[in-house]
């Protein structure tokens, strides 16, 4: 049985570590690498006149995009390890496992419905394939599931996976015998997300400031419009143009001349 109180306390432990997590990622981000990833194009054709507009939207696009992997590893994971009782699976394809004498549960645990392409979902199952020959020796029964923390995805009938798909609702009753766990989940949180807010806001806007100045330096001209076509190469081109020199003149050291007699 589940004890919410011990839940909470894993919850709180859990978010902690991803605005921890969060807060890092923002402050090592790199301008260049962030922007090679946006679309100058995009932001001429929408009619954007300021360095900070473009900022803001490419360290809000990068966040969202990096915030989903984040909260995979730092908050799902351990939360379905910890729920279910299981252990963290030493093999690869799997991320918890879950055994008893006579099964052999092995949970790929995946944030949304919409992680895979083709080539990953071969592998997944490659992975739950050579996981299910070692237990074949071992005479225990292999249940291998792919364990999608939220959304909503029904296996049909006619599917040739290898694996069970469970998601949202379903795969947490699945790991925790309580159909309303889902539920729990957004619950338990309570007011710990708001208690982190003004520091990870105070790291967003002092990145926000650090890359605007930056930007100005690398992409706009004497009088503050944007140089389109430098950012365009910047993105672009074929080769990335080399990052320019620091030509802040050198501190002259004034040597001190003692006269003799």
């Amino acid at each position: 049985m589940i004890v919410a109180k011990a839940v909470e306390a894993k919850i709180a432990e859990l978010l902690d570590d991803f605005y921890k997590r969060r807060i890092a990622k923002i402050s090592t981000l790199d301008l260049r690498k962030a922007l090679t990833r946006k679309n100058p194009y995009l932001f001429r054709a929408i009619g954007t006149q300021r360095a900070s507009e473009i900022v803001e939207g490419t360290l809000a696009a990068y966040m969202s995009s990096s915030d989903e992997g984040i909260f995979g590893d730092a908050f799902f994971e351990p939360l379905a390890k910890f729920v279910s009782g299981g252990v963290a699976s030493p093999t690869e394809g799997a991320d918890v496992a879950i055994e008893t004498d006579a099964k052999y549960m092995a949970i790929a645990v995946k944030s949304g419905i919409n992680v895979f392409n083709a080539q990953s979902k071969k592998r997944q199952k490659q992975d739950f394939d050579a996981l299910g020959k070692r237990m074949q020796k071992l005479q225990k029964q292999f249940d291998p599931v792919v364990g999608y923390c939220y959304g909503r995805k029904k296996q049909s009938p006619k599917s040739t996976a290898s694996y069970r798909e469970l998601a949202g609702q379903a795969f947490w009753a699945e790991i925790t015998g309580d159909e309303d766990f889902y539920l729990a989940i957004i619950r338990l949180m309570k007011n710990k997300p708001q208690e982190h807010l003004p520091q990870f806001r105070a790291a967003f806007d002092a990145a926000t400031n650090r890359f605007t100045a930056e930007f100005i330096s690398m992409f706009c001209h004497q009088d503050g419009t944007i140089d389109w076509e430098k950012l365009v190469t910047f993105n672009s081109a074929r080769e990335i143009p080399k990052k320019p020199k620091d030509k802040t003149p050198k501190a002259v050291t004034k040597r001190r001349i003692i006269k003799t007699t």
